[in-house]
């Protein structure tokens, strides 16, 4: 016998019976997405490598340690997209999506990042994402994060969700936090682990985010960022805070909230759950008004969001969200060769009219067939055997319900089975 090949670490098959969830969940993504006025976009998992050092950072995590990267044939280096932002300024730049334009984007779909796997991540992870161009004032800011509490309340999950905000700044106010960032932390360089002396060098603003809990009286004694904002930074900030309690959405004012990624500036938040563990974030964004320029395109402010599938649907699962029946609504089971044929063309007709239906296939007693119809949860069975077959009938029997069975003509076949999946509903 042969060796059984495994899938690759990380990588996560999902299977007939989990997937129906996450299919209901990214129905009220797309159904949100269209309520605000977002359009998709779908996007290559495969770009080149210099699109992710240039946009993301050569210092980050992402560049430095997780990414899939290789040489095409002809001597290109390409990546497995790590994340989608970058991908969407790089199309809308390519196309010309912001030329005397603005745009309201979303695109959902796999990322890869050579992680450790855990819980609710993987090497292979999905993402739903929004992105917002052309738009410069904190009521773009504030819709974003709307969207995601829209969600959350589509899903039944808000009482699970809460929403942690601050702001970056402009470049220039955080150069000038980054240079005392890094004269605090340099007096106090025996109290870091090696992680952070790393960052120290490269990306300060990291070792906020640092889950050390030995190093948490450091990093919370470390100066503050608002404190160095300038006065529209300020501003812009108080702006969005103000539109959020108009839209009744709660939040914590995080000052250590960084991001892990370059582009970021101004707003930053994160939608967290107690319910994951250390892994708490399931949704993050803010405002990258630089990038779209770092890319090769004209100054475009930008702002958006991600949020990882994943995670997502592990909350969903601990909620009130109440999926849709996956199952067929007619299971046909038919007896001998003349009922097999009849049972194609009814099969056909009910597909016609929109009913979902299962023809038995491989022969079988009745009793066999009507068990696979109860195993896959079906609501009706449809029966013809040889007299069926002869008198023009069929037999319809309910089989979520304490009903007699009952015999119908062919023609009124259709007709009845909606009847019956009405009274259901």
């Amino acid at each position: 016998m042969a060796v059984k090949i495994q899938s690759v670490r990380g990588m996560k098959d999902l299977l007939p019976g989990e997937i129906e969830l996450w299919q209901q969940v990214e129905q009220e993504i797309r159904d949100v997405s269209a309520l605000y006025g977002y359009r998709e976009i779908r996007l290559p998992l495969l770009e080149r490598t210099e699109l992710f050092k240039r946009s993301i950072g050569e210092a980050t995590d992402i560049v430095e340690k997780e990414m899939y990267t290789f040489f095409d044939n002809n001597d290109e280096s390409m990546t497995l997209r790590p994340e989608a932002t970058a991908s969407c300024v790089r199309a809308g730049v390519e196309h010309s999506l912001f030329h005397n334009a603005r745009a309201r984007l979303w695109y959902m779909g796999p990322m890869f990042r050579y992680e450790r796997p855990q819980k609710g991540r993987y090497r292979q992870f999905h993402q739903y994402g929004i992105e917002a161009f052309g738009w410069s004032g904190p009521d773009i800011d504030a819709e974003i994060i709307d969207v995601g509490h829209t969600l959350w309340k589509r899903l039944k999950i808000d009482r699970f969700a809460k929403l942690e905000i601050n702001s970056l700044g402009t470049p220039d106010s955080r150069a000038s936090y980054r240079q005392q960032l890094v004269s605090y932390f340099e007096a106090h360089h025996g109290e870091l682990d090696e992680d952070s002396k790393r960052r120290l060098k490269t990306n300060p603003l990291r070792i906020l985010d640092s889950k050390n809990t030995e190093m948490q009286e450091v990093v919370q004694s470390a100066p503050v960022l608002m404190d160095y904002l300038s006065d529209e930074s300020r501003d812009h900030f108080d702006r969005l805070l103000g539109h959020l309690r108009d839209l009744g959405i709660d939040y914590e004012v995080n000052n250590r909230l960084v991001r892990g990624l370059d582009y970021y500036s101004g707003t930053v938040f994160e939608w967290v759950t107690d319910q994951l563990g250390a892994q708490n974030a399931i949704c993050a964004g803010g405002r990258y008004d630089g990038l779209v320029e770092l890319l090769g395109g004209r100054e475009v402010p930008g702002a958006g969001f991600a949020m990882g599938l994943e995670r997502l649907v592990e909350v969903v699962r601990l909620g009130d969200f109440q999926p849709e029946s996956a199952a067929a609504d007619v299971y046909l089971c038919m007896l001998g060769d003349e009922a097999q044929k009849m049972g194609h063309s009814i099969a056909q007709t009910l597909r016609e009219s929109n009913v979902a239906t299962i023809l038995h296939c491989g022969g079988g007693k009745l009793a066999r067939q009507l068990r696979n119809a109860d195993r896959l949860n079906t609501a009706i069975a449809i029966i013809v055997g040889q007299s069926e077959w002869e008198a023009g009938n069929a037999v319809i029997k309910n089989l979520r319900a304490d009903e007699l069975q009952k015999v119908v003509r062919v023609s009124e076949i259709v007709v009845t089975v909606k009847q019956m999946l009405e009274a259901r509903n």
